[in-house]
Order: structure tokens, then sequence, then C-alpha cells
């Protein structure tokens, strides 16, 4: 019961700082104002908590119009979906200015052109040579007047190309953002859904091996109610960074949901796909964790893992519920071990049902 206290304590203390800023500035205390000073007290968002710090030195305060931005950027459930809304009509406004642009060379190429041509017909009828003279220079004049209108939409054409590109990066950050789970950095289960279904189909087409791990944390739910929520996260990120760190390049690292990964591995058979659960298993039971606002030493994590290959027959809803199954059965036979749909285990009448996490 102690350690339940310490995350009541913990998470007020949260409370109190979050308040204390709202009074400080005196803002109103709104629901979303409590919202962006509880993450600031975390500090879960480096970014922005960055961004609040900067503000503040050079304001000394937080407008209304700092924090809808802030939340905006930060916290809002559909900041994702404004920010690329915005960037994809700032990409479409820069390239209706372009267009507008060319358009408006083009004009100028065919009046050039047209004065060429009536200039050319007077240079054959001219027989004077002040008349030749004028003409000359008119000619002068009108190619110097499309160099200069040339150099002027090459000038803009080069600042859009710039503008364009790092536009188009945004958007595939925003993009990127959008399919990773934010605790861990890992493929969040949409990508991972997308993914799986795209293996399945290069498998096939290639005549490949496929094979998915699906890996739980062992008592997770105990070790969270034990020492809170906010250790409960560092686990987390422990083991999606244990579990990234030994996966091949072509391998996609998900987060199935809650404490529960997944990993896609591709061209990988189910002998080398056991290999590998065992390996990120052992490297998860290695790492002694310690709980950083106190130093207290917790002692080890385990995770169950559970490994199919794909079938002939398969889809991606089979595949998982396979490798779902070995998974149980992991959990059944103890926890803390990897177990495929080729052994005894998922045989013996255990797998059937799912386990307590």
């Amino acid at each position: 019961m102690g350690n339940v206290s310490d995350d009541h304590e913990r998470t007020m203390a949260f409370a109190d700082i979050a308040l204390g800023q709202i009074k400080a500035l005196r803002q109103a205390a709104t629901p979303r104002n409590y919202e962006i000073w509880y993450a600031y007290a975390t500090g879960y968002w480096p970014s922005l908590n960055q961004q609040i710090n900067e503000t503040l030195k050079h304001k000394g305060t937080l407008t209304d119009a700092d924090l809808d931005d802030i939340y905006d950027q930060f916290l809002a459930p559909t900041r994702l979906t404004r920010r690329i809304e915005n960037l994809g009509s700032r990409v479409r406004d820069e390239i209706d200015q372009v267009m507008a642009m060319i358009d408006a060379a083009a004009g100028s190429a065919s009046s050039y052109t047209e004065s060429l041509v009536d200039m050319t017909e007077k240079l054959g009828a001219s027989k004077d040579r002040e008349d030749l003279r004028a003409i000359v220079e008119g000619i002068v004049q009108t190619a110097k007047e499309m160099e200069a209108t040339n150099h002027q939409l090459e000038a803009r054409l080069n600042a859009s190309k710039h503008e364009i590109n790092e536009l188009r990066a945004r958007l595939e950050a925003l993009h990127s953002e959008s399919l990773t789970d934010p605790l861990t950095q890992l493929a969040n289960r949409k990508f991972f859904d997308d993914m799986l279904q795209k293996s399945i189909a290069e498998a096939r087409m290639h005549g490949q091996t496929l094979s998915l791990m699906m890996t739980d944390i062992d008592d997770f739910k105990v070790f969270n109610d034990k020492y809170g929520h906010l250790t409960g996260d560092q686990v987390l990120r422990l083991v999606a960074m244990t579990v990234k760190q030994n996966v091949k390049g072509q391998d996609v690292t998900a987060r199935y949901g809650g404490e529960e990964f997944a990993v896609i591995l591709p061209n990988t058979t189910l002998r080398s796909a056991i290999t590998l659960a065992d390996q990120i298993r052992r490297a998860v039971m290695a790492k002694e964790l310690m709980k950083r606002s106190t130093g207290e030493h917790l002692g080890r994590i385990t995770i169950s893992v559970g490994v199919a290959t794909l079938h002939k027959t398969d889809n991606a809803q089979s595949l998982i519920e396979r490798a779902d199954a070995c998974l149980y059965a992991a959990k059944r036979q103890g926890r803390n071990r990897v177990i495929c749909e080729i052994d005894p285990e998922m045989t013996s009448g255990f797998a059937s049902a799912a386990p307590a996490a």
C-alpha cells in the first residue's frame, strides 16, 4: 500500500506544480491550461518544456495565443491532422504562386516574340539609318527586359523548390509521427497492421518465409500497481529499446497494445525467429531496473514470447491469433519463456485460454 501512496504523492506533486504555475502567471484554471502545466511538470515532453521556457524567457509570460499554440502542437488529439492539413495548404499555395508566375512569364515570352516579329518586319522595310538604330535599340531593350524576367522566374523557382522540399520533409516527419507510439518510439498498431499485410503479400510474391513474434511483459500489472505508472512507463521504454536493439533493419517492431509488443520478421524461418526471441528474452532479463526518482533497485523483469510462421492458408488475423496462442501458452507454462507453434505445449490444452498479464 505504501507504493500506491508514493504514486499518489508523486502525481499530487505534479498537480501542485501545475496549479502553482497557473497561479504565478495568473492564468485561467481551465482544463486546457492545467493539462499543459501538468505535462510540463512531468517532463514527458522535452520539446514542450523547451518551448515554454523559451517563451517565458523572452516574454516573461504566456499569452492565450501562446497556450493555444502549445496545446495544438503537443497535446491536442487532432494536432497531427491539423498540422498535416496546414502543411498541405502551404504546399498548394506555393504551387499556385509558382504557376501564376510561370503564366506571367509565358505571357511575357509571347509579347517578346510578337515584338521581335514586328521589329523584324520593320527592319526589312526600313531604309533609314536612324530608323534602323531605333529598331535595334528596341530589340536590345526588349531582350534585356526578357532576360530580367527570366532571372526573376529562375530565382522564384529556386526559392519555391527549397520551400517545397522543406515542407515535404516536414510532411514526411508528421506522417512518421502519426505512425509512431509516443511512449516507446516504436511503430504503433496502425503501422503494424499495414506492414503485416504488406509483408505477407511480399513473402508470397517472392516465395519467402515470414515469422511473427508476439511479446508480453510478465506480471506487468502487478509491477505497475506496486511501483506506479511512471515507473511502469520506464519499463515499457526499456523493453521496447531492448527489442529494437536486437532486431535487423528489415524487421518491424511495434507496440501492439498495452505491455504487448510485436515483431514482423520478413524472410525469417521459424527456427531463426525462435533463436531471436530467446535472445531478446535473455537480454531483457539481464537488465536490472532502478527507480529514477529514488535510485531504488527494483530487481529484474521478464517477458514471455510466442512465435508463429506464415502458412499457405494464413491471412494477417490468423497469423496473429496463432502467435498470440503461443504467447498465452508461454504465460500458462510459467512465463519467462519462448513457445512456438510446433512446441508440445501448443497441443497440451493450456494455450486455449488467455492468462493474466
